[in-house]
């Protein structure tokens, strides 16, 4: 990896309403129910921001290169899980930053920090089972696949995803 490429990630905060809004596009959300309107875009913003002062996870954007370039966002939060809280992570990488690791660096890293911060004992993701690039992802993050399951999300609509998971420790 060259400096070029690697990423760091800074928590979220109030001025990173311009990234969700950049992520709000048919492309990036066409596995995740389309484009939410800006007050529901405000409402997720706002949780972004309060994640990580409730102390039960954190989001962060995801930085590039030497110049810190924002490339997109990851994060993880507590889920009940299989009658157990479990942290659930999630990303999303700007186009133009799609294809280079970033997504699967970043993941792995949310991992390695929930990892040190938290007391839970599993990290889930779960990417629709038709989303190639997310599984890629999970896969080169060093997460195991589970199997599938059936996911709510958004709110109101279920879809067949992957459950990929890695032990925390």
């Amino acid at each position: 990896m060259t400096e070029v490429d690697a990423i760091c990630l800074r928590p979220w905060a109030e001025g990173d309403l311009g990234l969700l809004r950049a992520q709000n596009t048919a492309e990036m959300q066409r596995h995740l129910g389309g484009p939410v309107p800006e007050d529901e875009l405000l409402d997720r913003h706002r949780r972004y921001t309060e994640l990580s002062a409730a102390g039960n996870g954190c989001m962060y954007v995801v930085l590039l290169g030497p110049d810190s370039v924002v490339a997109g966002s990851v994060g993880y939060w507590e889920k009940e899980w299989g009658g157990r809280t479990v942290y659930e992570a999630g990303w999303q990488v700007l186009p133009e930053f799609q294809g280079r690791g970033v997504a699967s660096r970043a993941a792995a890293a949310v991992a390695r920090i929930a990892a040190a911060d938290g007391d839970l004992k599993a990290l889930h993701a779960f990417p629709p089972v038709v989303n190639e690039a997310s599984i890629a992802v999970c896969r080169k993050a060093g997460f195991e696949l589970a199997g599938e399951c059936d996911f709510e999300y958004p709110k109101g609509t279920w879809i067949r995803c992957e459950d990929w998971w890695t032990p925390l420790g």
